[in-house]
């Protein structure tokens, strides 16, 4: 049986390849405008904030462009703001209708902060609202942790940012950006199988730590708020590869389970630290490893990571009695 949640999944490179030819331009010019301000905010929740994450720690290992992430919630209640700020702001929403997202946008504009908003749906508040809007290409999604709609807002924010950037090695990221859709096509064939034997060994985990450093924080924030509570019902932690020291050095033992993420870039220092610690422990290591699927560029390592996780996490829901990307308590727009 396949759950709706599936084709979500299968949808991710069509998403990708209608968002790049109905947006591309559009994001070339929002890129010259925002290159010119001394600072931008990106503003988000759940998935949507995890990409915000991912860029910023992309961004800030190879440029000096200075970006801001926050809940929309805190930016509402605690920024302060000075009108006529040469300042930007990127509100990210699925819905386009996230109240605090909203909010915050709403704020922005009340002191003259240029705004773009990414969301899905064209005729949304924020889409309406915002200075200028990318609209991802995605079609309905009902899948509460975010499948294409991740996808198409990550490379918008990739798309946006490695514009601004003239170093080589920022051009021949931005190529390979426009590959992803093809990465992502094989993935999605070549990596089920593998996961959904990994998701049926651990079925009977109930907590698992997500550990990432660098361009990997984003998605390991994404995996255990996103996908493992909202997806597949289990306990989750999201850490910091830097932060093992304090507080899960002194959790782990035999029997817990770390979910680590691996590029192979110079923030892997820690994480193969942490690895060797956990492994010498007896720890229960899954370790996704950007070689094993790709050689892209590390900085676009979760783009290649993303699709073995999720066909992980959909198995593991449908091992556990679930529907992949059915909800209890949550929605796309409520709360």
């Amino acid at each position: 049986m396949q759950y709706g949640m599936y084709q979500e999944i299968m949808d991710q490179p069509i998403s990708l390849r209608r968002t790049i030819d109905s947006e591309k331009e559009h994001i070339e010019e929002i890129s010259e405008k925002f290159r010119k301000f001394d600072k931008i905010f990106l503003i988000g929740c759940g998935s949507s904030i995890s990409t915000c994450y991912t860029i910023r720690d992309v961004i800030k290992s190879i440029s000096s462009i200075e970006i801001d992430v926050q809940t929309g919630y805190e930016f509402v209640e605690h920024q302060y703001l000075e009108n006529n700020s040469n300042m930007g702001l990127i509100v990210t929403s699925q819905s386009g209708e996230t109240s605090d997202t909203l909010e915050a946008l709403r704020k922005a504009k009340k002191y003259g902060i240029k705004t773009v908003s990414i969301t899905n749906m064209s005729d949304s508040s924020m889409a309406k609202e915002a200075d200028e809007s990318i609209i991802t290409q995605c079609g309905e999604e009902k899948a509460i942790l975010g499948t294409k709609t991740y996808i198409t807002q990550l490379f918008s924010l990739y798309a946006i940012f490695f514009n601004m950037i003239k170093t080589e090695r920022a051009q021949q990221i931005l190529k390979q950006l426009y590959d992803v859709p093809n990465l992502i096509e094989n993935l999605l064939i070549t990596t089920e199988d593998d996961n959904k034997k990994l998701a049926e060994k651990h079925k009977d985990v109930n907590l698992f730590y997500c550990m990432g450093g660098g361009v990997n924080f984003g998605l390991a924030y994404k995996l255990a708020m996103t996908m493992f509570m909202e997806g597949s019902l289990k306990h989750a932690c999201p850490v910091y590869a830097g932060e093992f020291r304090h507080g899960l050095i002194e959790r782990v033992e035999e029997g817990v389970t770390v979910v680590f993420l691996k590029s192979g870039d110079d923030y892997d220092k820690v994480t193969l630290r942490a690895i060797d610690f956990c492994e010498n422990l007896g720890v229960n290591s899954i370790i996704f490893d950007l070689k094993d699927y790709s050689n892209i560029d590390v900085l676009l390592t979760p783009f290649a990571l993303i699709i073995p996780l999720e066909w992980f996490i959909y198995h593991l829901s449908i091992f556990n009695g679930e529907d992949p990307g059915s909800t209890r308590h949550i929605g796309k727009v409520r709360y």
